[in-house]
């Protein structure tokens, strides 16, 4: 008899994921941090509801290449042109200073072991998430100084540079090919991507703009492009699928219906693939090998994690002429991991060039930054009884991530209105009907707003 178990896992993850994803909210954590715990919670190694499977695998696969495409769609070159020279030095040794100290901290415990596999290790500790950042910023009213400014055209730089990285490295990895094959493929890779996207940028701006409402098709297009730029990314270049999916967002950002394609990857993302994800990261997590040496690597990578975080961005500020207690700012500002280290991690785990052993050390150092970043960001901000606005600074990066924040609560406001207009109640519950109208005028009305909507649906796809 057909085993249905992989329908009951899916129920269970994405119900659990969401449990735990509030109460991380309730606490101002990520939900990443809760659909993690909810994965350790399900597996084997505390209530053995949900076991790893080929299933689930797939599934986090297409999680993680919508997740890369999302965030490629969501990056603006132009932006990265502007962000200056602070901001890539910045981002630059952010970079190289994490991926030495996690060189160092996987040779040390692999006992030096193939110097390849640490290098991938480095890697996970060179992404930043700054999304924690920028929320507690806006909070301490921080967001538009120089400092603030910095942390945030730094982590745009920071993620494409940890790709780069990544790219280099997943490469280099696969056995019987030369390095220069690898260094040709690369660029390859990249020349194709630049003079080919130039042209498909053009063509699907035209495209889009064309219309003059948000079409259906143009999401489901776009998301086919990504998973076609995907496998040809790794099957033709040997490049990481989640390279060339993030390439696929970067063709199309920045055209006239992008943020809708957004807004629908992110549904898709955040109602289905991205839970199991992160559900799968949190199953692979075996309790019982927590001996005392993998806990003394967990403790180590956190420190590694923050250290080399604080002292690489903080160089790289105090090259710029920025302050002592601006240069410590920004370094906290950085210091927070999230959902590419997970994506590399996993990537290096299904590859085989990260131990497994390693898994454990990496979560608990996601978790523990995203909560240590906003207390010491508290603590290098301190707050004054007179407002200083001494370091404030216009920012065009600041003012795009508060409009990009204030589209998000108008299309909230847009909804809301539409169902009071409609009749219905914020809470999705049909108001009564007010005054003396007729049953067969509503049928009336019904069979026509039936027929209307029919016609705009067949319009609009």
């Amino acid at each position: 008899m057909e085993s249905y178990q992989y329908v009951f896992d899916v129920a269970i993850i994405l119900l659990t994921t969401k449990i735990f994803g509030i109460m991380s909210k309730r606490v101002d954590l990520p939900q990443v941090v809760g659909s993690l715990i909810a994965g350790l919670l399900l597996g084997p190694s505390i209530l053995n509801l949900v076991q790893p499977s080929d299933f689930l695998s797939m599934l986090s696969e297409l999680g993680v290449i919508v997740l890369m495409f999302s965030a490629g769609l969501q990056t603006d070159i132009g932006e990265l042109r502007k962000s200056g020279k602070a901001a890539f030095f910045i981002a630059l040794i952010g970079v190289l200073v994490p991926l030495a100290g996690g060189y160092a901290l996987a040779a040390t415990f692999n006992h030096g072991g193939d110097p390849l596999k640490n290098l991938f290790v480095g890697t996970v500790f060179t992404a930043t998430s700054v999304s924690i950042s920028v929320e507690t910023l806006k909070e301490l009213g921080k967001l538009s100084t120089r400092s603030g400014n910095a942390i945030l055209g730094a982590a745009l730089i920071d993620d494409v540079l940890g790709l780069i990285l990544l790219t280099l490295i997943t490469s280099a990895s696969v056995g019987g090919v030369s390095l220069w094959m690898v260094l040709v493929k690369i660029v390859a890779f990249f020349t194709v991507t630049a003079g080919m996207g130039y042209f498909l940028h053009r063509g699907i701006q035209r495209w889009m703009a064309s219309a003059h409402w948000n079409r259906k098709r143009f999401a489901v297009i776009s998301v086919a492009f990504c998973f076609f730029y995907a496998y040809v990314a790794e099957t033709v270049f040997g490049v990481a699928d989640i390279i060339g999916a993030f390439c696929a967002g970067l063709i199309i950002s920045n055209t006239a219906r992008a943020i809708y394609v957004q807004s629908q990857c992110e549904t898709l993302s955040y109602m289905f693939l991205s839970p199991i994800f992160f559900a799968s990261i949190g199953l692979k997590v075996v309790l019982s090998s927590l001996n005392t040496r993998v806990i003394i690597l967990a403790m180590a990578s956190i420190l590694v994690a923050i250290l080399t975080k604080v002292v690489g961005c903080g160089l790289g500020a105090k090259l710029f002429h920025y302050t002592n207690a601006e240069s410590l700012r920004i370094g906290v500002g950085m210091v927070c991991r999230g959902e590419v280290a997970l994506i590399v991690t996993n990537k290096g785990i299904s590859s085989g060039m990260i131990d497994s052993v390693f898994l454990a050390p990496i979560v608990l150092t996601v978790v523990s930054c995203a909560i240590l970043t906003p207390i010491l960001l508290r603590v290098v901000y301190p707050k004054s009884a007179a407002k200083d606005y001494s370091d404030m600074v216009h920012s065009d990066l600041v003012e795009n991530f508060q409009e990009a924040r204030q589209f998000d609560q108008a299309t909230q406001t847009m909804l809301e209105m539409h169902n009071q207009l409609h009749g219905n109640h914020p809470n999705g519950l049909k108001r009564k009907p007010q005054g003396g109208s007729s049953s067969s005028g509503n049928k009336a009305n019904t069979g026509t707003e039936q027929e209307s909507s029919s016609k705009e649906d067949s319009d609009k796809t």
